[in-house]
Parts: structure tokens; C-alpha cells; sequence
């Protein structure tokens, strides 16, 4: 890996070109590094840079190329990162909880189908949203909410809806310990929308 991505935290750039020691360029021969890339996988948050860099390098082996410039860490990390071009700020990634007790019951259509068509709950969010996860409570009172979302956080999840199963009281009654519930994903520092299809 790039000494100076803040990888392993030895020195400045040097003037020229920097090796990667992850053996991804041809022939197992390390992939070179210009300066404007490895700005470009500093700017990743460094929980998920070990990843980046393995796709970054991916890209540009598949295209053949012997280096990886700033131009193509910028295209990787929109194409496999959901990084803008022009923005290193990660995309929108959201959650949805859903109750245990109907999950037995309910495949996940309405929560799924208005999020692919941004509908209803999900109206606010562009095309570039990420559903990063569809999970269950764990059961009354919620018993497995905290750590999956403290989880989630770390895969920069920062909202979670709370299933219209939960919250609407249309085809299932209300979930007992929403309020519970609310307070545990915000304990997290994550931010609750009720709602997802109703």
C-alpha cells in the first residue's frame, strides 16, 4: 500500500511516483501511484481505504494501465465507492428496521418497492441513495437494534427508518416499543425517519 495515504503513516509525498505494495499491477508487479491519486485515497475515511485502494487497482489493471492517476482513483471511486467525481463526500446510505414478527409474514415488498421508486418516506433521497441494509429488531423489545446499527455506522449508514410494519398501524398493530427503539439508533448518533411504504 501508498506509504503516505496515511497507511502506514511514514512521510510526505516524494516528487514523482509512489509504489503500492499490494502487487496489483501486471504480472504481480506493484502498481504505481501519482501524486494526485494517493490525495484522492487519502481523502477516503480509513476504515474503508484498505478496500479502495484493492478497487482502485482493480480498475486500473483491467484497463491496462501501469499507474493510477488521480483521473482514474476519481472514476473508481464513483464506480465502486459511490463517490462523485467531484464530491469525496460519501453518497447517502440508509437502513431500514423492520419487526421480527412480521417479517414471518411479509417479504419486504412495500419497504423495498418504495425505495427503488423514491416514494413515499423515501421521496426526499436522489437516484445515488444507498439502502445499505433491511434488517429485523431481533425480536421484542428490539434486542438486536443497537449493535447492528453501531455496525451499520461504521459503513456510513447515518439514517434508519423504522418500517411501516412498526410505526403505521394499518395491517399490523403499532410496535410496543418504538419510542425504545428510536432512542437506541439515536443513542448511536444516527438519525430516525418512521415510515418507509404507508
Amino acid at each position: 500500500m501508498p506509504d503516505s495515504a496515511n497507511l502506514g503513516g511514514r512521510g510526505e509525498f516524494p516528487p514523482a511516483l509512489l509504489v503500492a505494495a499490494s502487487g496489483n499491477g501486471k504480472g504481480g508487479i506493484p502498481m504505481q501511484w501519482t501524486k494526485e491519486a494517493l490525495k484522492e485515497l487519502e481523502a477516503i475515511p480509513e476504515h474503508v481505504r484498505p478496500m479502495a485502494l484493492k478497487a482502485v487497482e482493480s480498475m486500473a489493471s483491467e484497463q491496462g494501465a501501469v499507474q493510477v492517476t488521480g483521473q482514474l482513483a476519481l472514476e473508481a471511486k464513483g464506480k465502486y465507492l459511490g463517490m462523485g467525481r467531484n464530491d469525496s463526500r460519501p453518497v447517502k446510505k440508509i437502513a431500514v428496521v423492520r419487526c421480527e414478527t412480521v417479517s414471518e409474514v411479509c417479504p419486504g415488498v412495500g419497504c423495498l418497492g418504495a425505495f427503488a421508486d423514491r416514494r413515499v418516506a423515501f421521496d426526499g433521497y436522489d437516484q445515488d441513495t444507498q439502502l445499505l441494509a433491511f434488517f429485523t429488531c431481533g425480536g421484542c423489545s428490539g434486542r438486536r437494534v443497537s449493535r447492528l446499527v453501531e455496525k451499520l455506522v461504521k459503513y456510513g449508514v447515518d439514517t434508519v427508518h423504522m418500517s411501516s410494519c412498526m410505526v403505521a398501524g394499518k395491517e399490523h398493530p403499532v410496535c410496543p416499543h418504538r419510542d425504545q427503539i428510536r432512542k437506541l439508533i439515536e443513542a448511536k448518533g444516527v438519525q430516525v425517519v418512521e415510515g418507509t411504504h404507508h
